[in-house]
C-alpha cells in the first residue's frame, strides 16, 4: 500500500485508490506523512489536528486519535507500517515506495546530472502530483506551514522542465505549464520572466509585454513594489528586441533544482568573423541583430525573430504568396525585391514572412548583410562565403536548389545581387534595399514592394501593441499627436513607446509636448545608438553623393508637397534637371509619390532635413552636376 499526500490525502494500493474523509485522524496522518521518518512532537500534532482549541484533555485525546489511525491502517491491510510511539511525539516510517512525496524527492534526486536523461525523470516526478494539496486535510495548520513548501518543491521542479524545454527551443510545449502557473501564483517572478520568454520565442511579444504589466501591476497593487531588477530588464530587451544577456545552462549538466532567478534569453552563435555589424534597425524590429530564435526543425542558423510586427498586412501576404509560389523554371531561385526609405521596416517584413513560409525551405534560411554601417558595399564573392559557412548544403550553384532562404540586406547596387545568385545555389531570395533597384527589376523581374509610412490606424496599432489598449485609449487625441510627429515611421514610433513604456507614469501628452520642443533630435534611445531616428537619417544622407544630399536639405523648404517646378526655384536649375534629381531622390526613399506629377516628403523626414540646415547654417549652392550625382544603379 502507498499513502499519497502530493493531492487530496489517500492510499492506494496501485488500483484502488481510497480518499481519506475530512477527519481528525486523517489531519494526524497528514501531519506526520508531511514529515516523514521524523519524530513529530506531541504539542504540534495537537495544534494540528485541534488547532488553537485543543481539548481539556489534550494528552488522552492524542492518544485515542492515534488509536482510530491505526485501526484505519488495519482496515485497509497497512501491515507494514505503524505509527511508532517516541519520547516526546510520534513518528511514521515511510519510503519512496510507501509515500509519493518520498518518489517525487527520489526522481528529482536521480534528475540531477542525469543528462539527457533529466527531463523524462523530472516529468515522471510532476505526474505524481494529482491536483491541489490535502483538500480532505481540515487542518489550519498544515495549510499555513506545510503545504507552501510542498507547493515550492513542485514549483521548483517545473521551473527546471520549463528551462531545460525553452533551451531545446520547445517553446509552445510550455506554455500551458506556465499560465496555469502564473495565475496559481500571480507574484512568482521566476515563472513570469519564463512565460514572457517562451511568449517571445514563439512570436507572441505583445503578450510577453502583456505578462510583465500582469506582474507589475499585481506587485505594485499587493505589495507595493515594483518587479526585481532582472525581470525590468528582460522586458526592456524584449521591447528592443535585442538578444537579452546570460547564457543558457547545458540541460545535460549537473543542475541543482533551486528555485531559478528570471533569467536572460539565451545567446545564439556569433556570425562569422567576416560579417559586418548589425545595419540600422528597421521598422518593426529595432535592429535585426540576432534576437530569440522561433521554434524549427529547420538545420543551420535560425533567423533573427520579429517581435510585434504590426501592420504590413498587404505586403506581407504579398510576399509569402510570392515566396510560397512554385519557381517558374527549375533553377532559378525565387527572387523579391523589398525597398522603401530609411526605418520603414524593409528587414522586419522579409524576416517576418521568411518565418511564414520556413517549412518550404528545410535547408534552413540565412540574413546577410550587403554593407557595412558606413553604406560601404560588401562583396558578393564575401557574402556568398558567409552563406557557404552558414548553410553548407544549399549554398552551392547546383546543390539542393529551392531547400534555402537568403535575405540579403542592405543592397547597395545591383550587380551585388547578380553576382551572389551566380555564386550560390538558393531556393528563394528577399533582397532588401532603400534603392530602387531598377536595373534588377529590369534583368531578373522579381517581386516588388515598396514600403512608405505606416497607415494612421497601423500607427495606433503599433502603439497600442507596445503599450496597451488601456493606456492608448486613454488618451486617443495625444497618441493621433505622437503617430503624426513620427511621421508614422516604424522606427520612429518604437522609439517612442519604448520611452513611455519605462515610463508608466507619464501621460501621452506630456510626452507629446517634449518631443515636439526638439524634433526629431529626441527620437533617439540612449542605450542604443541604432535606435535614433537623426543617426539613421543622418547615415542616409552620408551614402548620397553631396550635391544630391543638399538637393533633399533644400526641398525640405517646400513644405513638404513637391512638384517639378517648385524643385527647380528651390534649387535653381533647370526644370530638366530637377525632374531627375527628383527621380533620384525618389529611388532612395527620401522622397514618395504623392500624387501625379507630386511628390512628398514625410514630414519626419522634412524635420530633420531642415534641423540639419540649421546646425550647417544652410544648404550649399546646388550645381548642375546634381543630376548626374548617381550613376544608374548606384547609390
Amino acid at each position: 500500500m502507498r499513502f499519497q499526500l502530493l493531492g487530496p490525502l489517500s492510499i492506494t494500493d496501485g488500483r484502488d485508490v481510497v480518499v481519506l474523509p475530512p477527519a481528525k485522524p486523517t489531519s494526524l496522518l497528514a501531519a506526520l506523512l508531511v514529515r516523514p521518518g521524523e519524530v513529530v512532537p506531541t504539542s504540534r500534532l495537537r495544534q494540528a489536528v485541534w488547532g488553537e482549541e485543543q481539548p481539556a484533555t489534550a494528552k488522552a485525546a492524542l492518544q485515542s486519535c492515534v488509536l482510530r489511525l491505526r485501526r484505519l491502517f488495519a482496515k485497509y491491510d497497512i501491515e507494514d507500517q505503524a505509527v511508532v510511539a517516541v519520547a516526546g511525539g510520534y513518528l511514521l516510517p515511510a519510503d519512496g515506495d510507501t509515500l509519493d512525496l518520498l518518489h517525487f524527492r527520489r526522481l528529482t534526486a536521480r534528475a540531477e546530472g542525469a543528462g539527457e536523461d533529466e527531463l523524462p525523470l523530472l516529468r515522471r516526478a510532476l505526474d505524481l502530483w494529482r491536483g491541489p494539496l490535502l483538500t480532505n486535510v481540515p487542518s489550519e495548520l498544515l495549510h499555513r506551514d506545510e503545504v507552501p513548501r510542498l507547493v515550492e518543491e513542485r514549483l521548483r521542479v517545473l521551473e527546471r522542465v520549463c528551462e531545460i524545454q525553452l533551451a531545446r527551443g520547445r517553446c509552445r510545449d510550455v506554455l500551458v505549464d506556465l499560465w496555469e502557473a502564473t495565475r496559481a501564483r500571480p507574484q512568482h517572478e521566476g515563472l513570469a520572466a519564463q512565460l514572457m520568454r517562451a511568449l517571445y520565442r514563439v512570436g507572441r511579444q505583445n503578450e510577453a509585454l502583456a505578462e510583465y504589466r500582469r506582474i507589475r501591476t499585481h506587485l505594485r497593487e499587493e505589495l507595493g513594489v515594483d518587479p526585481g531588477a532582472e525581470l525590468q530588464e528582460l522586458e526592456l530587451a524584449i521591447l528592443r528586441g535585442d538578444e537579452p544577456r546570460g547564457p543558457v545552462q547545458d540541460t545535460a549538466s549537473t543542475v541543482s533544482l533551486s528555485p531559478a532567478p528570471p533569467g536572460p534569453l539565451p545567446l545564439v552563435p556569433a556570425p562569422p568573423a567576416s560579417a559586418p555589424p548589425a545595419p540600422s534597425a528597421p521598422a518593426h524590429v529595432h535592429a535585426p541583430a540576432p534576437t530569440p530564435p522561433v521554434e524549427s526543425g529547420h538545420p543551420g542558423p535560425r533567423l533573427p525573430h520579429v517581435p510585434g510586427f504590426t501592420g504590413r498586412t498587404r505586403e506581407t501576404a504579398a510576399l509569402v504568396g510570392h515566396l510560397s509560389g512554385d519557381r517558374q523554371d527549375g533553377s532559378a531561385p525565387v527572387l523579391a525585391v523589398v525597398s522603401g526609405g530609411p526605418g520603414m521596416g524593409k528587414t522586419a517584413l522579409a524576416l517576418h514572412a521568411a518565418h511564414l513560409v520556413a517549412d518550404r525551405y528545410p535547408a534552413g534560411a540565412a540574413l546577410l548583410s550587403l554593407s557595412g554601417p558606413d553604406g560601404t558595399p560588401r562583396s558578393a564573392d564575401e557574402a556568398a562565403a558567409e552563406l557557404r559557412a552558414l548553410l553548407p548544403a544549399a549554398a552551392s550553384p547546383g546543390t539542393s536548389p529551392g531547400a534555402s532562404l537568403v535575405i540579403l540586406d542592405d543592397v547597395v547596387h545591383p550587380d551585388q545581387v547578380r553576382r551572389f545568385l551566380d555564386a550560390t545555389g538558393c531556393g528563394a531570395v528577399v533582397v532588401t534595399s532603400r534603392m530602387g533597384l531598377a536595373a534588377l527589376v529590369a534583368t531578373h523581374g522579381p517581386a516588388v514592394l515598396q514600403l512608405g509610412a505606416l497607415t494612421p490606424p497601423e500607427s495606433r496599432a503599433l502603439l497600442t501593441a507596445v503599450l496597451g489598449e488601456e493606456r492608448v485609449a486613454a488618451e486617443t487625441a495625444a497618441a493621433h499627436t505622437l503617430t503624426e510627429a513620427c511621421g508614422h515611421v516604424p522606427l520612429a514610433l518604437r522609439i517612442v513607446a519604448a520611452r513611455l513604456l519605462t515610463r508608466p507614469r507619464m501621460r501621452l501628452a506630456d510626452h507629446s509636448a517634449w518631443l515636439l520642443r526638439d524634433l526629431p533630435a529626441r527620437l533617439a534611445l540612449p542605450d542604443d545608438p541604432r535606435m535614433s531616428v537623426p543617426l539613421a537619417l543622418d547615415g542616409a544622407l552620408r551614402r548620397l553623393p553631396a550635391p544630391l544630399a543638399d538637393a533633399h536639405l533644400r526641398l525640405a523648404r517646400l513644405d513638404g508637397r513637391i512638384t517639378a517646378p517648385d524643385a527647380a526655384g528651390a534649387l535653381s536649375v533647370p526644370e530638366t534637371d530637377a525632374e531627375e534629381v527628383l527621380e533620384r531622390l525618389l529611388d532612395t526613399g527620401l522622397i514618395e509619390e504623392d500624387q501625379p506629377g507630386a511628390l512628398r516628403m514625410n514630414p519626419l523626414f522634412r524635420a530633420h532635413a531642415l534641423h540639419r540646415s540649421g546646425r550647417s547654417g544652410g544648404p550649399q549652392a546646388v550645381v548642375a552636376t546634381v543630376r548626374h550625382a548617381l550613376p544608374s544603379g548606384a547609390t
